[in-house]
């Protein structure tokens, strides 16, 4: 599903749109002309399904040259692996998530908690991944376009976001650090810290861009950046943002 010139959604589960697995992530995909680059990897239970929706975004896979991970919540993470095999993808994450994907550490990643929780089977398994790994500031060449790597934690340990610098102006892929107006998740994970997160939405809100790309729900192609200011007033008026409750 095309959402601009650059960006399209290739996967998404019953938090978005309900085009792949249920459990996945949305999937997103940026065309940069010569190459395309993947945020995030979905769940795992639903790899061909897309990869049949980059070849309905009118791009040819082989194109597909990079997988940037936001976090290593399976949702996120769980197809990595999967991709690999399917796209030859090379992966990126912070030092964080790259070190629970390559060990696929079940603790880490906090599936550990989501089985006890019901999200996910019990027999639930995660497969081992070479994953490199990018810091806040890092910028990625993908084809004729720029993606950005944003430090946003808080959600879980080493979240990141991504900036696409596009001709004409900039999206941001927020993965769980932020969703649509301004909502955040609060998990009962080792790893998800209030005050981190409210650092990050404060950071975010000093952003500009156009586009905004969470890991679930609705998405904004104009006005993103209004989403994280709101959610700072709301701090502001109330004490806390806005909590998503599924």
């Amino acid at each position: 599903m095309r959402l601009t010139a650059e960006v399209h959604v290739i996967g998404s589960g019953r938090l978005g749109l309900g085009i792949t697995h249920d459990l996945d992530c949305h999937v997103y995909l940026i065309d940069g002309g010569g190459e395309a680059a993947l945020i995030d990897a979905g769940v795992g239970l639903s790899g061909q399904l897309i990869v049949d929706e980059i070849i309905r975004s009118g791009v040819d896979p082989s194109r597909v040259r990079t997988l940037l991970l936001t976090h290593a919540h399976p949702d996120h993470a769980g197809g990595t692996a999967d991709l690999v095999r399917r796209l030859g993808v090379r992966v990126f994450a912070s030092p964080a998530t790259a070190a629970a994907v390559r060990a696929a550490d079940r603790a880490a990643t906090g599936l550990e908690v989501g089985v006890r929780a019901g999200l996910y089977p019990a027999d639930f398994g995660l497969e081992e991944c070479l994953v490199g790994e990018v810091h806040h500031g890092d910028r990625l060449a993908v084809g004729s376009v720029v993606i950005e790597v944003v430090a946003t934690p808080g959600h879980s340990a080493g979240h990141l976001s991504f900036m696409l610098h596009r001709p004409g102006g900039s999206d941001l892929f927020s993965g769980d650090a932020m969703l649509f107006g301004g909502q955040i998740i609060l998990q009962p994970t080792d790893d998800c810290e209030w005050y981190a997160q409210l650092d990050t939405l404060h950071r975010l809100a000093e952003l500009t861009h156009e586009g905004l790309f969470p890991g679930h729900l609705g998405v904004a192609v104009r006005g993103g950046d209004r989403h994280a200011r709101a959610a700072v007033e709301r701090i502001a008026a109330t004490g806390t943002p806005p909590l998503f409750a599924p």
